[in-house]
């Protein structure tokens, strides 16, 4: 184990910028997760610091893109309700103001058609009404997406 912690190399101050760069260009990166990957590299507070400036002033790191792509790709590609991506959002240190603007890019057309879509795939083997157990297990299943639950009610009670 000392071996490997001796192999590891540290990046120079270039190396490291350069590296974030097309870490930064592959896909939207918050600047938390950035600023981690630079400690991995071995850089130090003062150098990881000025290499998430230079990446936002070179506009390769940009927190609100960030969170806008974030929110839209959660909510498209994994069903994710609004809950569910606020606290993923927070997790990754995105600031309140910012969390808002990215929730706002979702359609909320498109949002209820998606919670309409998840809970017909749920239920779709149940041609006749649910039993209690069998909606409180979808409402259950719909708050772990992250739907809101006054959502969840407004479309549960029908069935």
């Amino acid at each position: 184990m000392n071996e490997e912690n001796n192999q590891r190399k540290t990046l120079t101050y270039l190396q490291a910028k350069v590296k974030a760069e097309s870490y930064c260009a592959y896909q939207e990166r918050a600047q938390q997760e950035v600023r981690d990957k630079l400690y991995s590299w071995g850089l130090h507070q003062n150098e990881t610091e000025n290499i998430i400036a230079a990446l936002i002033e070179e506009n390769f790191l940009n927190e609100e893109r960030f969170a806008k792509a974030y929110a839209l790709g959660k909510f498209r590609m994994k069903g994710w309700g609004k809950i569910k991506i606020r606290q993923h959002l927070k997790a990754k240190k995105i600031t309140e103001p910012l969390l808002k603007i990215a929730l706002r890019e979702i359609d909320p057309d498109e949002y209820e058609k998606k919670l309409t879509e998840t809970i017909d795939k749920k239920t779709i083997h149940n041609t006749n009404k649910l039993s209690l157990n069998e909606k409180a297990k979808l409402i259950r299943f719909l708050q772990t997406k992250g739907f809101e639950n006054d959502l969840i009610f407004d479309k549960t009670e029908k069935l």
